[in-house]
């Protein structure tokens, strides 16, 4: 392969991880922002440009600092991935819902993939997170629960 070829493939994979409908940031062990997708850029409203080397509790002073880092630390440390579902934290990041007009929810829910990545010398000195937008998920699971417990008492109510 060439150095153009090398370049050419990536540019439209790089090009592909800042487009792509997830977020997808990069973290050094000092907690700062290496990449910063289209994905949380839109939903941030904070550009890759001003976050790239940012503290991302800086950029998020609001968010649950001890939990984070605990996570964080553990992904770096264990070397393992570690996944959290909107069911254990409805967010992580407080992003508006994608939908507000037609959907219910004020805030998106996420799913979030925290996962090692590895140097070319197999030490880890980057972690990256994976946000995924559950919102229409979350609200469906948490619609039929409601409507499973109205049915319950009404039932309930019914036998007496």
């Amino acid at each position: 392969m060439s150095n153009d070829e090398g370049l050419a493939d990536f540019h439209w994979m790089f090009d592909m991880l800042h487009h792509i409908d997830i977020g997808l940031l990069v973290l050094n062990p000092k907690y700062e922002v290496q990449l910063w997708n289209s994905f949380m850029e839109n939903h941030s409203g904070v550009s890759s440009s001003i976050a790239k080397q940012q503290y991302l509790l800086t950029l998020f002073p609001n968010l649950d600092t001890s939990w984070l880092r605990q996570k964080l630390d553990n992904v770096f440390g264990l070397k393992t991935p570690i996944f959290v579902s909107w069911e254990q934290r409805a967010y992580l990041f407080p992003f508006k819902s994608y939908r507000p007009i037609t959907g219910i929810a004020n805030k998106m829910y996420q799913n979030v993939a925290i996962r090692p990545i590895s140097s070319p010398d197999g030490t880890i000195k980057h972690i990256c997170l994976v946000v995924y937008d559950v919102t229409d998920t979350a609200m469906n699971k948490l619609a039929l629960s409601a409507a499973n417990q109205k049915l319950q008492r009404l039932s309930q109510a019914l036998s007496k």
